[in-house]
């Protein structure tokens, strides 16, 4: 072959891979920018000027106060003081190519879905948000907000004289002795999970984790146990808890105060539960059956009606974070995360604007013969198809016999004449009270 037709075909290869080189690279470059290239729908464009951030939310905080408590549950004043103490956690760094969601508006989309309930895509069309970014959203600030609060708000007695100033609240709001919280359990109501298989599935026919809690005689909740499968058997939701097992193995590690004389009865502090509970020496629960005696009723009366603070302190949170009235539709991680956050809220709001947050009438109350008088919240609740349900059996019928004599010191208590309240004799006879 001639050189002249070596060096054309030479050139001719170098040209072909220049060529095939300059489309690699140009390939290469689009892919690089379509990595910070966005497609937005035009209705998420418009956020900043037709979102409810941006409009009926900045309404209602200027011009009403009233409408502005309903949206969020708080005040004005509040949110600002919550949003100082989550916005750290929940700010976004803006980057070149857009304008991040401001910590305020992450906030307040989360707190008007606790309060409601509704779907996340109706937040989504509201606030004018993707789907996606409302469900990350969602997920960031509730365990944010559980990170900001838990610590100063939802904190369980560590020391002897946290558990005297609970006992003292109870003796002096229910007249029960040395009771250091009401216990009881609660199905959160949620979607059948994904690969879940029967675990989440319980006895009422429905898929849920559990919520267990006490509470102290304000309607505050101490400990909470949060998550456990709502198929778990008979006996292991409260000896599973840290706290459970705390009290059973190790009651000293807890601090709790040592049995002590009332009025000349010596009487051990106690939990109160209803009759799902075991019987044991820290945690009372009411004599079973109906051919009761006298003194026996008078002490399922008086324990029922101490215990109702934590019936109370549930319908609260489900009358107030409606997210609970209807089954959640979210995976198992973010069901357990807006519980974890509800809880927080419940107690900041009790402890920081209880005049708003618990109004006059909206628990239960008595009158001056014991007849309980129903509070508001079980009005709006009581439709509901979701929320939160009784939990199921958790222990059976045999317990120790200091258990027993626990039980039958503050039986002999109450029916003594400093440890009786006057109205309880002609409560207990009138409404032929077994137990509750």
């Amino acid at each position: 072959m001639p050189a002249d037709a070596n060096e054309r075909l030479r050139r001719l290869q170098l040209g072909v891979m220049l060529v095939l080189m300059a489309i690699k690279h140009r390939r290469k470059r689009q892919q690089i920018l379509s990595k910070h290239r966005f497609w937005i729908r035009e209705i998420f464009k418009n956020r900043p000027q037709f979102g409810t951030f941006h409009t009926l939310v900045q309404e209602l905080r200027l011009h009403d106060r009233e409408f502005f408590y309903r949206f969020t549950r708080m005040s004005p004043e509040r949110f600002e003081h919550l949003l100082a103490l989550v916005g750290p956690l929940i700010k976004k760094k803006p980057c070149r190519s857009r304008k991040p969601i401001s910590d305020a508006e992450r906030l307040m989309l989360t707190l008007r879905f606790l309060a409601t309930g509704d779907s996340q895509q109706s937040h989504s069309f509201s606030f004018r948000i993707g789907r996606a970014t409302v469900s990350n959203i969602l997920g960031e600030t509730t365990e944010a907000i559980w990170h900001a609060l838990n610590k100063k708000y939802l904190i369980p007695p560590t020391e002897t004289q946290d558990w005297i100033r609970i006992a003292e609240e109870f003796e002096t709001e229910w007249n029960f002795p040395h009771c250091i919280g009401a216990i009881d359990g609660k199905h959160i109501n949620m979607e059948c999970p994904k690969k879940a298989g029967s675990a989440y599935f319980n006895y009422k026919n429905f898929h849920s984790i559990v919520l267990l809690a006490v509470c102290d005689a304000k309607y505050c909740f101490t400990f909470v146990d949060i998550g456990a499968y709502g198929s778990t058997n008979d006996a292991s939701v409260l000896s599973e808890t840290l706290y459970g097992t705390a009290f059973d193995e190790a009651p000293t590690k807890l601090n709790l105060p040592s049995p002590a004389p009332v009025e000349g009865q010596n009487l051990p502090y106690v939990l109160l539960g209803d009759d799902i509970f075991p019987l044991k020496p820290w945690l009372m629960k009411p004599y079973p059956g109906k051919n009761l005696d006298e003194p026996q009723r008078i002490f399922n009366y008086r324990l029922s009606r101490a215990r109702r603070t934590i019936e109370n302190a549930f319908g609260i949170l489900s009358a107030k974070w409606r997210v609970f009235r209807r089954p959640i539709r979210a995976n198992v991680e973010l069901v357990e995360r807006i519980t974890k956050a509800t809880v927080c809220l419940h107690n900041y709001l009790r402890l920081t604007e209880n005049a708003k947050y618990i109004p006059t009438g909206f628990v239960d109350s008595e009158d001056e013969t014991g007849q309980i008088i129903p509070g508001d919240w079980r009005a709006v609740i009581q439709d509901d198809e979701g929320g939160l349900i009784n939990a199921r059996k958790i222990g059976g019928n045999r317990y120790t016999f200091d258990a027993g004599r626990s039980r039958e010191d503050f039986k002999d208590y109450f029916s003594s004449e400093k440890g009786q309240v006057a109205w309880q004799w002609q409560h207990v006879r009138n409404c032929g009270l077994v137990h509750t």
